[in-house]
Formats: C-alpha cells, structure tokens, sequence
C-alpha cells in the first residue's frame, strides 16, 4: 500500500571537522543537554559516533521529492523529540527510555565513517535517487555537514534536503546553510500543553518557528525542475492527530500568514496510532476533520499545498530497519 500524496492548488558554507567538537558539550538541539557524547548517550540516545538505520530509496514523499524513481533516504538512528506517537519508534528512543542510560547498540543500525557517509550518498544518486534525504538528523548535524563536503567532493550533484521533526536550534539550522537545499520540517504542535504531553517539549512551537523561519531565511524561495522536482526550498509538514483539531487549526493559521505561498504546507492525515499511545490517541484521525482543514487552506488562500488522499493509515508506510 503505497501513501499518496496530491500538489493542490486551491481557486554552501563548508565546515571543517573542528564541528564535531560541538559533540563534547551537545547543544544541538533544544535539549541543551550538554552531554559529552564521546563518553555517553546524551538525550537523543546517541554517542558522538554516527549510526544509520536505513539507506535506500524512498517513493512515498510528496511529488515533488519523491518522484518517479524516488527519494535517496537515510534514516539516523535516535531523536532530540520522543514524540509518544512515533511511527518510526523502533529507531527514535523516546525520552523516558533515554535517562536509563542504556546503550544506543540496543537500537537497530550501524556505525558509518564520514566516508561510508558520503559513498552512501553517491550509491543512492548512482540508483536514481532525485535528492538525499536525511530523515532525523539533528543530533548529527556535523556528520551531515562534513559528509555533504566530502560527497560534493567525490561528485554528489544531486539536491541535499534536510527532513527533521521542527525542534530544532537556530543556531544548528545557522550550520547547515550551504549543505542543504531543501528543508522539510514538521510543525507537530502548537499549544506547549499538549507537546509537553506528548513530546515533553513544552517549547516546541517557539522553537520550530524560529527554526522554519531561518530555513526560509536560506531558501527564500521554491525552485523545480522541468520534471516538477523541488531543487530549492521549504515544505512545512503537519500531520494531524486525533482530537486535535484546534492545534492544527492554529498550527495552519500561522504558517499562512506568516509565509503564505512562499513555502509549501503539507497536510498529512496518515496517523497511525502505536502499541503504548495514550487511549485518546490510540484511534484513527477524524476524515470529517481532515477535510475541514482542508477547507481552512482553502480560506486562507494557500496555492501551495499537499494533501493525502483516504486510506493513508498504515504500518505499511513504515520502513524496515537495519
């Protein structure tokens, strides 16, 4: 079962390895743990050493990224969120399991070499790919960084696009100007009651925001090939989670006056509820509610816009990892 997507129309900075060094104190993400990750997990699950759980071609993003032959996935193991509702769980250790201090080899994947880094990188443009696509990456932003150098250098020409879940440091985002030429955040949530709950980041929505807003910053504007692939710029993602009808109400009201067609917003409806959800999240979303958020892109005059068609839930969507 494939997920599907609709384009609706409603009416580089090099960076040397002195980077890593930011791994001895980490405040890569909002975090701020300040964990030296070279003797220990900080709160991503992660060590200083950069593991990989899957990389391989992708065919169910937007159009635009995935296209015909697909887009050149790789999915980093762990995550600055811990959203309760991850789909991707089996990878993204959830905060709770972080402060027990296990081990991040406890989670599927390896370990790559910068090196191995970039080879994967011009394996998947050697297999079609449309762009590479880092799924995950806060918490190893100076490997992406130096491992972009180094496939550049090897003779990567294929877009580079930054796929993360919006809590995000401004000032990491501020590192990857020039590696990245395409960014597709999320923006989960909007009230700080409800990601606390669900994420314990009271401060998400301030945070995604400054975040997007210096994505923007970089890639002012959108820019697609002849085929209709995006080459330049920013998509804003939101999947919409039962009962939360009003977050995601505020969450699109924002984005349209604040960026309007400048940006893309996909709006996603695939949630599929977990093993362990709390129980109001533990059901499918809402089709009525679905399609009145489309309807409220269409009042706020959104021409730029992604939005899924029925049917869209499904572990099926779920990659396999190494």
């Amino acid at each position: 079962m494939k997920r599907s997507f609709f384009f609706v129309e409603f009416c580089s900075k090099s960076t040397s390895t002195e980077s890593f060094d930011a791994y001895s104190s980490c405040h890569l993400c909002p975090r701020s743990c300040g964990c030296d990750r070279s003797v220990k997990t900080g709160v991503c699950g992660m060590t200083d050493e950069l593991r990989i759980s899957r990389v391989g071609l992708h065919m169910w993003e937007e159009p635009c990224i995935s296209g015909s032959s697909g887009s050149g996935t790789i999915f980093f193991t762990g995550c600055n969120l811990g959203c309760v509702f991850c789909q991707n769980h089996e990878i993204s250790r959830r905060l709770s399991d972080n402060e027990n201090g296990s081990s991040p080899f406890a989670l599927p994947g390896r370990a790559y070499s910068v090196s191995e880094f970039a080879d994967a990188m011009l394996s998947l443009e050697k297999q079609g790919a449309n762009n590479i696509n880092f799924v995950t990456g806060t918490h190893f932003v100076p490997h992406i960084v130096e491992g972009v150098r180094l496939a550049r250098e090897r003779g990567l020409r294929i877009p580079t696009l930054y796929n993360c879940g919006g809590y995000e440091s401004v000032e990491t985002i501020k590192m990857l100007e020039g590696s990245i030429d395409i960014y597709l955040p999320d923006m989960k949530f909007f009230s700080s009651e409800i990601s606390k709950k669900y994420a314990h980041a009271a401060d998400y929505f301030e945070r995604a925001k400054e975040a997007i807003a210096e994505m923007v910053r970089q890639c002012p504007e959108q820019v697609f090939d002849e085929n209709g692939l995006i080459r330049k710029g920013v998509i804003v993602r939101h999947l919409m989670l039962p009962g939360l009808l009003f977050d995601s109400k505020h969450i699109l009201d924002y984005l349209c006056e604040t960026y309007g067609n400048s940006i893309t917003i996909s709006l996603m409806n695939q949630y599929t509820p977990m093993p362990g959800v709390p129980e109001e999240l533990n059901r499918p979303l809402s089709s009525e509610h679905y399609r009145s958020m489309i309807d409220h892109l269409t009042l706020l005059g959104q021409e730029n816009a992604f939005i899924q068609e029925g049917g869209t839930v499904s572990e099926s969507f779920i990659p396999d990892f190494e």
